[in-house]
């Protein structure tokens, strides 16, 4: 299959700690510029602490490598793929400069987060830029895809396994990481929330096609001063909601995130499901995309989507 003009894919992710010595740098990394004490950052540091200082995302990007690379193969998509990371090792400059020493002149980036905003988005084509500067390296973001039937396939695989299981009555709750409202306002340009609205979008999508009939959407992983509005309600708070209204069974679907890195496995199926229990509420959370074959189908769609739109192609956008 025709990759060209690109000769490298670049999988890039935000990058987690190895081992508890890395948890604290790690996080200094991610606040950087922020003032943050490295007392709360500790305290914050107490989610990964639990899990062995370890977050799972580098071994799940790994997964994921290994299966994109046995599905170019499988389609001749002959191209060599790396990975770097915004926040820790392999990060993205160092990779930039080994793709430049291996000749890689131009390559496609697919970035594991799927939504507008910020820190999903702009935060990266930024990193991106740094990434490269001084190098002989032109790097191509490629679209976003969180209405990719390879991103909500998954999904609704999964919630519609979990419905099979549950009450009649359950109700779905939609999760992402919450941002500030300022932030979700200015998502795709002054005033458009397409943070936001992508989510409901896709949490739409999943419900019909799962046959849920009763959901909504709630976030997790707030943080910074409490004086700043997030968007809300928060998956906890959204839960005693639920039980007050008399639900008594949830299928938690984590659309916000491509894998199971720690705001699923902390926020969600750690406090979430505490939560959970302390009400009475039975509690499933699905499984993200991850490795899912369609889901690795679909990065494969969108590299040589944007191959084809640089030849001057014209592409049908599933």
């Amino acid at each position: 299959m025709d990759s060209r003009p690109f000769d490298a894919l670049l999988l890039v992710s935000f990058g987690g700690p190895e081992q508890p010595d890395d948890v604290v740098p790690f996080l200094e990394n991610v606040t950087a510029g922020r003032g943050i004490p490295r007392e709360r950052l500790e305290e914050v540091g107490q989610h990964y602490f639990l899990f062995g200082g370890k977050s799972p995302i580098n071994e799940l990007n790994l997964e994921l490598l290994d299966a994109l690379r046995k599905d170019f193969a499988e389609h001749g998509v002959e191209v060599p793929i790396y990975w770097g990371n915004r926040n820790w090792d392999p990060y993205l400059r160092d990779t930039a400069r080994q793709m430049a020493a291996d000749g890689v002149r131009r390559a496609a980036c697919f970035v594991t987060s799927a939504y507008s905003s910020y820190s999903g988005c702009r935060q990266y084509r930024e990193d991106l830029y740094d990434a490269v500067t001084g190098l002989d390296i032109t790097l191509s973001r490629l679209r976003h895809y969180f209405n990719h039937p390879g991103f909500v396939g998954p999904f609704v695989e999964a919630t519609s396994a979990a419905l099979k299981q549950a009450p009649q009555d359950t109700h779905v709750v939609f999760v992402t990481h919450s941002i500030p409202t300022s932030m979700n306002d200015a998502s795709g340009g002054p005033g458009r929330e397409l943070y936001e609205r992508q989510h409901q979008q896709v949490a739409k999508l999943v419900a019909e096609g799962a046959g849920a009939e009763r959901w909504s959407l709630a976030y997790c992983s707030r943080s910074g001063s409490p004086r700043t509005p997030w968007l809300e309600p928060d998956i906890n708070d959204h839960l005693r909601e639920l039980h007050g209204s008399g639900v008594s069974s949830v299928v938690v679907v984590p659309i916000g995130f491509v894998s199971d890195h720690m705001e699923v496995i902390y926020d969600l199926d750690t406090e979430a499901k505490e939560t959970a229990d302390e009400l009475g509420l039975v509690f499933q959370r699905v499984d993200t995309p991850g490795s899912h074959p369609a889901f690795v189908e679909m990065v494969r769609e969108l590299l040589l989507e944007r191959a084809a739109v640089e030849r001057g192609e014209q592409v049908e956008r599933p």
